[in-house]
C-alpha cells in the first residue's frame, strides 16, 4: 500500500508544486526540481521553511539564488543554501 503522506499524489504536495511555479523560468528550474526529488526527503522543520520561502516575493527569491544577496532570516537562507547545495554539489 502506498504512503499517500509521501506520495507526490498528496493534495499539499500538489499544493506546493503548484505554488513553486513561480512564472520567472530561473526560479521555476531551481523550485520544482527540488520540490520533487528533495522535498520528501526534508525533516519538518526544513519543509516548513521551504513553505515559507514560497510566500517570498519572487525579485528577494531570484537575488538570494543568484547569490546577488541573502535574506535576513535565518530559516530562509537555511533553505535557499540546501537548494543551491541540491542544485551545485561540489
Amino acid at each position: 500500500m502506498q504512503d499517500t503522506h509521501r506520495s507526490s499524489e498528496n493534495p499539499e504536495f500538489k499544493r506546493l508544486w503548484w505554488h513553486s511555479r513561480r512564472g520567472m523560468l530561473e526560479l521555476d528550474v531551481l523550485l520544482i526540481p527540488f520540490l520533487e526529488e528533495a522535498y520528501l526527503d526534508l525533516d519538518a522543520a526544513d519543509q516548513e521553511r521551504y513553505k515559507k520561502l514560497l510566500a517570498c516575493e519572487d525579485a528577494d527569491m531570484f537575488e538570494w539564488f543568484m547569490q546577488r544577496a541573502r535574506p535576513d532570516d535565518a530559516d530562509l537562507q537555511r533553505i535557499v543554501d540546501i537548494i543551491l547545495t541540491r542544485v551545485q554539489p561540489d
